[in-house]
């Protein structure tokens, strides 16, 4: 990435020790940004990936923190404070599965999915929103005075058997983002989504490591190829610059084409 689209921005990537959110920070920082990498329990991989950044010419810190708790983000937002002198865009991206079929599924396990995926999306872009106003508009900086990027999924659309509370919580990220969007975009806070479809994470490993596997899950992309954490990083990194300025409210799709119900393609 040769254009520094987040120059002298300053970001904070949550769950970013791996798949999407590790690509999401390494992008933002070749884009030019300052990065504060979360993660909750791997430190070594975090701190690997604000490593590699630094090796690169950039600047990254690893900070542990539970999103899903209100500390948690009162200790990233101070690091950030205190690392960085302040946000600039917050990508809200911590997530996790639990999956079960729906009358085998624990309470324990759809609180945990809500807690983390829903709730801590909620409590970052919380703070992240009185950060903003705190600083103030600095239009040297951004023509926005913050930007909020959710990480969400084509589940947000898609029913998912046998992932009600990870289906259930992308369907509130939708609703979360659109009405904090519709709130905030008069005082220049710019509230967005990206919504990936199949990708490459471990958390997804079973769907395409194997040649069955992924033959079978190509069914469901009409681009003909399993997405990569990077595809997400790209399409991030633009809509968190100012060249993005005017979107707002809005879900990206990065899917290979996965919302066009590919499975209606020979007539239904």
């Amino acid at each position: 990435m040769t254009k520094q689209l987040l120059a002298g921005q300053r970001a904070l990537v949550t769950g970013a020790s791996s798949g999407i959110g590790r690509a999401i920070a390494c992008a933002f920082a070749e884009a030019g940004a300052s990065v504060v990498v979360n993660y909750r329990s791997s430190r070594e991989e975090a701190e690997q990936v604000a490593c590699d950044i630094q090796q690169r010419g950039g600047k990254a810190i690893a900070v542990q923190a539970d999103v899903s708790e209100p500390e948690g983000c009162d200790t990233l937002f101070g690091a950030i404070e205190r690392e960085l002198g302040g946000i600039d865009v917050l990508v809200a991206n911590a997530g996790l599965q639990r999956d079960a079929a729906f009358t085998e599924m624990s309470l324990g396990d759809w609180r945990k999915v809500i807690d983390v995926n829903l709730t801590g999306q909620f409590l970052c872009a919380q703070e992240a929103v009185r950060r903003f106003r705190q600083q103030g508009l600095d239009s040297q900086r951004s023509p926005a005075l913050g930007k909020i990027l959710f990480t969400s999924s084509v589940h947000q659309a898609i029913p998912w058997a046998g992932h009600v509370n990870y289906a259930a919580a992308k369907g509130g990220v939708k609703l979360l983002m659109e009405s904090m969007a519709q709130e905030l975009a008069e005082e220049k806070i710019r509230v967005n989504a990206i919504a990936p479809g199949a990708i490459k994470t471990a958390i997804n490993t079973d769907a395409w490591e194997s040649e069955e596997a992924q033959e079978k899950l190509l069914k469901l992309i009409p681009y003909g190829r399993i997405g990569e954490p990077e595809d997400v990083a790209k399409a991030a990194v633009w809509l968190a610059s100012d060249e993005s300025d005017y979107v707002v409210g809005t879900t990206l799709f990065i899917d290979g084409g996965m919302m066009l119900y590919p499975a209606f393609r020979e007539g239904g």
